[in-house]
């Protein structure tokens, strides 16, 4: 799995993948149905552009309205298509966005609190967590990774994935020490970067394994778990190149294999983990739930304010 990758990936292995995020967002933009250049587009926005803008408004930071729709159309567009919660969003006026995007603003730039933030989000018409993180991912990616199914399923010991409160903060603690891990060998690495950086590695090994052939440490790690296992790479004690730094084995070895050119790709065979969307708890009786609009596609207490 990806997990090991999350776990135990150095800091050059990730500087490797990380570079390789346009071919991972390629390879994904193709696979979907919709035309490939919506998602490099919106994607460009949301990395490059939107952090400028919200930067720019100062200790006055928010999003706008306009850009709170903008912004879930990125995040359908990179994931699971689900219509109604742009409709939710849309639903939202723009004197509440801005309110509702000030508060999490302030959460953040004045007490780091990652928490107080999500939960002012969650006041909005069809965001919860995953939603809420990636407002947050524009605003602060010093401190906030954004929530993708593909890092939540890079988690260690996943069984399947909930949209809440703990699972994303779960996941912002796991962030933080892989952070920690990759910037004690000299890397300069964000909650943001490393999110990018797992999601590129698990939309690689699933769309365009052979783009991570040449991971560094690859070869001479295959070569020496090979000779270990009777020249049978995938029998290997671990799931990255040979390497696990506690020389445990953490996760499914044989799913993690570098793909190399003269050795088959192992792919995984375990059944994918249910994903089972959980509503947030509700900050109060109307804040929408994104966990209940993505289960039902429809949310009896979202009628415009």
């Amino acid at each position: 799995r990806s997990a090991q990758f999350f776990l135990s990936g150095t800091s050059k292995q990730f500087d490797f993948v990380l570079n390789k995020y346009q071919e991972a967002l390629q390879a994904k933009a193709d696979s979907k149905n919709s035309k490939s250049e919506v998602l490099l587009k919106l994607d460009k926005w949301y990395q490059n552009e939107l952090p400028k803008k919200i930067k720019s408004r100062g200790k006055e930071g928010h999003m706008t309205h306009e850009e709170l729709v903008q912004l879930i159309k990125w995040k359908l567009a990179r994931g699971k298509f689900r219509p109604r919660l742009k409709d939710l969003i849309q639903m939202n006026t723009p004197r509440v966005v801005m309110q509702e995007t000030k508060k999490a603003f302030r959460a953040i730039d004045k007490r780091k609190d990652l928490e107080g933030a999500v939960n002012a989000l969650s006041n909005l018409k069809g965001v919860g967590p995953a939603m809420a993180s990636a407002v947050l991912s524009a605003m602060a990616p010093e401190l906030a990774p954004f929530m993708a199914d593909e890092l939540l399923l890079s988690m260690p010991e996943v069984e399947g994935i909930d949209y809440t409160m703990k699972e994303y903060m779960k996941l912002v603690d796991q962030t933080k020490q892989c952070v920690e891990r990759l910037n004690a060998q000299g890397g300069e690495w964000t909650p943001h970067k490393v999110e990018q950086t797992v999601w590129t590695y698990y939309i690689l090994r699933d769309l365009k394994p052979e783009a991570l052939e040449n991971l560094p440490e690859a070869s001479e790690r295959r070569v020496a778990t090979e000779a270990e296992s009777g020249g049978e790479a995938a029998n290997g004690n671990n799931g990255l190149n040979g390497e696990v730094s506690d020389g445990e084995t953490h996760g499914e070895a044989t799913d993690i294999v570098t793909p190399s050119s003269d050795v088959t790709p192992v792919t995984n065979t375990d059944p994918t983990p249910e994903v089972t969307p959980e509503a947030p708890e509700a900050t109060n009786g109307t804040n929408g739930s994104e966990a209940a609009a993505e289960a039902a596609e429809a949310v009896s207490d979202k009628v415009p304010s």
